[in-house]
């Protein structure tokens, strides 16, 4: 389980990571902190949770989902200036990267 936590932080941090800075006044450190707590968030309800009883559709359009929202509250309380757009943008992004992820999750091998 650790390897595949591992392969979703580097995976959103590859993503959420340069889109956040580009996107926003967010400085390394913040972006780099938004990225790892919304992977580990996902990791556990997208990816443990819904994955484990559903499809690679509906895991992905949940993540989608939490990561639209995480991101607009991590905008709000820091006071970032992400428009719906930016937002829309990285949540697209993110979200074929996670049904690309979920297809891998399926075919590794379960310990």
């Amino acid at each position: 389980m650790a390897g595949k936590l591992i392969i979703k932080l580097i995976l959103n941090g590859v993503v959420v990571l340069p889109l956040l800075i580009t996107f926003t006044e967010a400085s390394f450190a913040s972006a780099l902190l938004t990225a790892v707590l919304l992977s580990l968030v996902a990791f556990i309800i997208g990816d443990q949770l819904i994955l484990r009883v559903s499809n690679n559709l509906i895991a992905t359009i949940c993540d989608a989902a939490l990561a639209f929202v995480f991101l607009w509250l991590a905008a709000y309380v820091a006071d970032w200036s992400l428009s719906t757009g930016e937002l829309l943008t990285i949540v697209l992004v993110l979200g074929l990267i996670e049904a690309m992820y979920h297809r891998m999750l399926r075919e590794l091998p379960a310990r």
